[in-house]
């Protein structure tokens, strides 16, 4: 017998002991650094590889983009490379690895140290309108908001260290994380806060009485 939690074109389950909000945060970037541990010839891997370009008046490494898993290199004469574009940390680490062995392949002698997460990107939508001014004032020690330079409110959380960019229309960028289980409990941190600060739409009904209802999300 089929899991009554689990229709036909439903969403998965979620884990709610580890997301007790019931939403959980897509990660949309993944940014980590390794070390090749040795000198490159940038000029010379920018003509032997491929999907690499190499412009040294623009910037000072070689761009290289593999299709699996979709990312894309930066590749500096020191031996350092920047991996960016992976959905997860586990891809991140993969396609790093990829790269490496393209260098290796081209006659250097790359090895793979110091491989690290940098940062992590996720975003949410919680789906109910956020007012935004009172977020900022309530929280005014974590919040900055000036709507005239930036449409979202900034929100520099302590613990986990991450920074939240919310907007007035219930979408979350959350920032600055090094584990995706950071950025996982940095939303859940600040879901109670944003239900507060919730929008509620305000009507008169036909007899004149004034009527309130709240914005919410029908899980």
């Amino acid at each position: 017998m089929a899991d009554p939690q689990v229709l036909e074109g439903s969403q998965p389950v979620v884990d709610l002991s580890k997301h007790p909000s019931g939403l959980v945060p897509t990660l949309q970037n993944i940014v980590s650094t390794v070390n090749l541990d040795c000198k490159l010839d940038l000029k010379a891997i920018a003509l032997q590889a491929r999907n690499a370009e190499y412009n040294p008046k623009r910037f000072a490494a070689v761009i290289m983009r593999i299709r699996e898993p979709k990312t894309t290199a930066l590749i500096f004469s020191s031996g350092k490379m920047v991996c960016t574009g992976s959905k997860s940390e586990e891809q991140s680490k993969l396609a790093a690895r990829k790269y490496a062995r393209v260098v290796q392949k081209l006659g250097f002698p790359a090895k793979f140290m110091d491989f690290k997460i940098q940062n992590i990107v996720g975003s949410c939508d919680v789906k109910f309108p956020i007012r935004l001014e009172e977020l900022a004032y309530a929280h005014s020690a974590f919040s900055r908001y000036d709507p005239e330079l930036f449409p979202g409110l900034i929100y520099r959380m302590k613990q986990p260290k991450v920074v939240l960019l919310i907007f007035v229309s219930g979408k979350i960028v959350l920032t600055g994380a090094k584990v995706k289980d950071e950025t996982y409990a940095a939303f859940e941190n600040i879901y109670p806060v944003l239900t507060e600060f919730q929008k509620v739409q305000q009507w008169y009904g036909d007899d004149g009485v004034v009527c309130f209802n709240f914005y919410h999300d029908c899980r």
